[in-house]
């Protein structure tokens, strides 16, 4: 969240603070919050819980909110009245949402899995507020459920925003979910998200195409009042990519590897046309012997609009160095600099270092705390080491020891070696190729481990099923290209992101290692005709060949890869929902494994639902008055 939308947020709520809890706890002699403290002390649980839920208030009132929060969020509220009760859980998860800190919303929110005598505009306003929470942790559809309940509960059209932005960041395998069971109002929001998707990055056509669907859909309440991130789009009109210029090498150690990516653009483009989708003019130049001045001079003299390109990573980091690029440009690899400071400049490519951090974000979420992890012991190895390493501990997870193997050692006694130097640990983190990979779990079973839950990076698969070869790999848990996994990753070939792309080149593809650069092909055009839509609406996002395809702050393309479970040697979907075994499994209070310190960027809005008769009258029609 941005510090302008933090800022806002927080004005937001501590108005709703103060204009929103009055009642018989807020009367004109107003008692010390450190008096009432001590007087609970001294006080019969009832009693106490109740002086201490006044002193919050009293806190929240006049600003304190950090000391507010702590004094509500560590009170017995199953002490109090159910009146006071509903008061002390709308408190809390205002608190809450204002520090951002999920879990404290959670917590107030479990009366609603509890039971709790709740009034229904109360109610309402509570589960919205935990679909808020539940973004904010990182858990996007049990987000999506809980705002899609409040909404049909009430029509109100506040929680759109937030809903859309939790929308777009499903998976397809958590999208299978939700249409599963979608009454009336889900499906409209899902017919609006495939329209998006399948728009092929045409903003006029796509604008046209909503104006269709709020006509034929009036009643929703995203008709009524769209998204805003849909609405901004009408900023773009006439922005469409007639021409992109594209630098690839045809000579040097890289020109196999552009080649392959070179087919898969063409491919997307020519059956995109076939589609009926405007098509940009494609110009190719050759990047193996000029410097960069020469291409784009070159690039600019044909008119392109948009470059695709450079792949080799030494240019990349030159163009990094510069402070503007003459055409927005999406780089196919990653500069070596912290941050990408250049304007005009996005990077893309398959980063295994994505891969690792979202290991590391999964198995927080499924409650691990500490993690012995295998990499290998050269710059590759190092470099994802790193990044698991880093992300793990922003989740609050503990590294009982980063082992950097020999590939070449038997894999037992660098198992072994691993165990011993970790400790008690919850959770393995395995990047190694296939022959590697399929020696560990048995290893783990030798070494009287065999249910250490192990997580891996895509490179444990071949990249094309094997049941007799992977079922030594039961129960692990991966991440793949959706290309390569079409059953787990969206439950069949014919449901697969650019599924006419996939037929012809998969035919094509005579070992995966080729397909996935075929993919990243596609998905390079596909950012390319977007770029303008990337870089005008923050949170833009492809859901394409190799993964939910976002750009960061700085440019970089982030990938969210689809989950597969080896199961009988086949990868199929996880037999436990990500972040299952945290979420609903009691309390907020010291349930807090995964917590993601606000990073699921949800639309927190203010929590309040004022329409149809909803909230306490501090918004209208979504908006502070």
């Amino acid at each position: 969240m941005n510090k302008s939308s933090r800022g806002l947020l927080a004005a937001a709520l501590l108005a709703l603070l103060v204009s929103g809890c009055a009642g018989p706890s807020m009367m004109s002699t107003e008692r010390s919050p450190q008096a009432l403290l001590g007087q609970a002390e001294q006080q019969a649980p009832a009693q106490a819980a109740d002086s201490r839920l006044e002193a919050a208030i009293i806190l929240a009132r006049r600003g304190e909110a950090a000391k507010a929060q702590e004094v509500a969020s560590q009170l017995d509220d199953t002490a109090l009245s159910a009146e006071r009760r509903q008061e002390w859980a709308l408190l809390l998860s205002r608190l809450g949402l204002e520090a951002e800190d999920g879990w404290s919303v959670i917590q107030a929110t479990d009366l609603l899995e509890a039971g709790a005598q709740l009034d229904q505009d109360a109610a309402n306003n509570l589960r919205y507020r935990r679909g808020l929470a539940l973004g904010l942790l990182g858990e996007p559809l049990a987000s999506t459920q809980a705002m899609l309940k409040a909404q049909a509960a009430t029509g109100s059209d506040v929680p759109n925003d937030a809903i859309w932005k939790q929308l777009n960041r499903l998976s397809a395998q958590e999208l299978m979910t939700l249409r599963s069971n979608a009454d009336e109002l889900t499906q409209g929001w899902l017919s609006l998200l495939e329209l998006q998707r399948q728009s092929g990055g045409d903003i006029d056509q796509l604008l046209g195409q909503l104006s269709n669907w709020r006509d034929a859909n009036r009643p929703h309440p995203a008709a009524r009042k769209p998204p805003a991130e849909l609405l901004a789009l009408r900023d773009l009109r006439g922005t469409r990519v007639e021409r992109i210029a594209i630098l690839l090498p045809e000579s040097g150690s890289l020109a196999s590897v552009a080649e392959r990516i070179r087919r898969g653009i063409e491919t997307r483009h020519e059956q995109a046309g076939q589609q009926g989708a405007f098509t940009p003019k494609l110009d190719f130049i050759d990047s193996s012997q000029q410097d960069l001045n020469t291409l784009y001079a070159e690039a600019t003299m044909r008119g392109a609009q948009v470059v695709i390109g450079p792949l080799a990573k030494s240019k990349v980091e030159e163009l990094e160095k510069r402070q503007r690029l003459p055409l927005p440009t999406l780089a196919l690899n990653y500069g070596t600099a912290e941050r990408n400071g250049a304007e005009n400049l996005f990077q893309y490519g398959l980063s295994v270092e994505d891969e690792a951090r979202q290991v590391a974000i999964r198995a927080a979420r499924d409650g691990h705390r500490r993690a012995a992890a295998m990499v290998p012991n050269n710059d590759w190895g190092r470099r994802v080491g790193t990044a698991f390493r880093e992300s793990w501990e922003d989740q609050g997870g503990d590294i009982g020891h980063l082992m950097h193997y020999d590939p070449e050692a038997l894999v037992n006694n660098s198992v072994k070696r691993l165990l011993d130097l970790s400790g008690p640990v919850d959770m393995m983190f395995l990047l190694g190729l296939p022959s590697y990979a399929r020696q560990v779990p048995p290893t783990l079973d030798y070494q009287k481990q065999p249910d250490l839950p192990v997580y891996a990076t895509s490179q444990a698969y071949e990249g094309r099923p094997q049941p007799r070869s992977d079922s030594d790999l039961n129960g692990v848990r991966f991440v793949e290209i959706p290309w390569l996994i079409p059953d787990a990753a969206v439950g069949g070939v014919e449901a697969l992101p650019f599924y006419a792309s996939y037929r012809t080149l998969s035919a094509e593809a005579d070992d995966p290692a080729l397909l996935k650069l075929m993919a990243m092909g596609v998905d390079a055009y596909e950012l390319g005709v977007r770029l303008p839509q990337f870089q005008a609406i923050s949170g833009s996002e492809l859901f394409g060949a190799t993964g939910t395809l976002r750009a960061a702050s700085d440019g970089r393309i982030q990938r969210q890869l689809p989950w597969a479970e080896f199961i009988d040697g086949l990868p199929q979907p996880p037999l436990e929902a990500e972040g299952q075994r945290v979420i609903g499994s009691g309390s907020g209070k010291g349930a807090q494994a995964g917590q993601t310190n606000g990073r699921g960027n949800a639309d927190t809005s203010d929590g309040e639902l004022t329409n149809s008769g909803l909230g306490d009258g501090d918004l209208s029609n979504g908006e502070l008055r």
